[in-house]
């Protein structure tokens, strides 16, 4: 096991800046995962760590060990791909251990490393197969185990999962915590899927244009997002936002007002902002007991209906302002995605009043994206600091 440390890493690829000074420091035995779109720069802040790419500027630790400058087989990592990449012609022992055999390792520490690694990963009584005889989560686990044999400082998984079906993908995901606990291993994991990222991991590193968005626990992630780009990344389905203006009494859009105490918001009146707040922080009227803090009810159209089985996502349209009915083109603005029980009667075309909980909703500088609350009932500020990480 080791700590991992990135200090003002930067990648540059001529004009292109892959990743701009990353900062990451990994406990000894967490599991982290870099997460983001595609392009964000989480598999280049993998290969930085790996060796397979050299950083244009800062440094990379692993344990007490400048590695900045090390081949990746001087590391004491080992790595996971998307790309499961078995030897075709050779059976599961041989694709285990053939990395401790191209390093001269005695037989019967071969065998040993092998038996192991095969219990860990549930493959005991099938090393003599063949890896075209294997489900694609067996070979999966064939790859994870090959990694397990060289007992590495740390382990590498580049979205391992990704070429599997969506239930085997769920099922991964636990044999991969189960994997963590019992190996007490650092691990870092790169993933675009944010449901992997949220179930897995200790902390996450949410990553845009090469840039650390922020590094915390998932629910911090998803309860107190740093920024605009964080709170819309984190949580399917994704937040609404909505653009408006700071008043002397709370927040005011074209589409429906909301007060709250607004002292703690650190802007002045007449500020612009952008309010946010998650599909099942939005109730119809009926249940609006369920709110901590509800607020004033709003007009909308029920547009489109969507079952989920455990619950059912609705569209709303809204009205074009808050004194009049139905108007206007849809955009971002002029809706509202809400979140029900399967038991909900709503049906299509349905004009109904629904109300946002004051407890829940964001607010977002409008030219910095950086939040300023979480929680407008409260109005206390945002909790994570400049650089992104938890507040101690």
């Amino acid at each position: 096991m080791a700590r991992v440390q990135l200090t003002d890493v930067t990648k540059r690829y001529e004009d292109v800046t892959a990743v701009e000074e990353m900062n990451l420091d990994i406990k000894d035995g967490e599991f982290i995962t870099l997460v983001g779109p595609s392009g964000c720069g989480k598999s280049t802040t993998m290969e930085m760590i790996a060796g397979l790419t050299s950083p244009s500027d800062g440094t990379v630790m692993i344990g007490d060990r400048d590695v900045t400058t090390l081949p990746p087989k001087d590391r004491g990592i080992s790595m996971v791909f998307q790309n499961i990449a078995l030897f075709p012609h050779m059976d599961v022992y041989d694709n285990i251990s053939f990395g401790l055999r191209l390093r001269d390792y005695e037989k019967a520490e071969i065998d040993r490393r092998v038996d192991d690694a095969a219990g860990i990963v549930q493959m005991e009584g099938m090393l003599d197969r063949m890896p075209d005889e294997m489900s694609g989560g067996q070979r999966q686990r064939i790859a994870i185990a090959r990694a397990i044999v060289r007992e590495p400082e740390v382990f590498l998984m580049d979205e391992p999962l990704a070429n599997l079906d969506a239930k085997l993908r769920v099922h991964m995901r636990t044999e991969l915590q189960r994997l963590h606990k019992e190996l007490e291993t650092t691990i870092i994991y790169v993933t675009h899927d944010q449901a992997e990222a949220m179930t897995m991991s200790d902390r996450i590193a949410v990553l845009n244009e090469g840039e650390l968005q922020q590094f915390a626990a998932p629910l911090t992630c998803y309860n107190e997002p740093r920024n605009e780009f964080v709170a819309g990344f984190i949580g399917s389905p994704a937040m609404n936002f909505t653009n408006g203006d700071l008043t002397g009494s709370g927040f005011s859009s074209a589409h429906y007002d909301v007060t709250f105490p607004t002292e703690g918001v650190g802007i002045s009146p007449g500020t612009p902002v952008t309010l946010g707040v998650r599909p099942e922080d939005v109730y119809p009227e009926e249940t609006l007991d369920d709110a901590a803090d509800p607020t004033e009810l709003i007009d909308a159209e029920v547009d489109v209906l969507e079952p989920m089985g455990d619950e059912i996502f609705v569209y709303l349209m809204l009205a074009e302002d808050t004194e009049s009915g139905m108007g206007g083109d849809v955009s971002g603005d002029d809706t509202l995605l809400m979140s029900v029980s399967p038991d909900s009667t709503l049906e299509e075309g349905d004009l109904i009043n629904v109300a946002l909980d004051r407890a829940k909703i964001h607010l977002f500088d409008d030219d910095t994206g950086e939040a300023l609350v979480h929680g407008v009932a409260r109005a206390t500020g945002a909790s994570a600091d400049a650089t992104g990480e938890e507040a101690e």
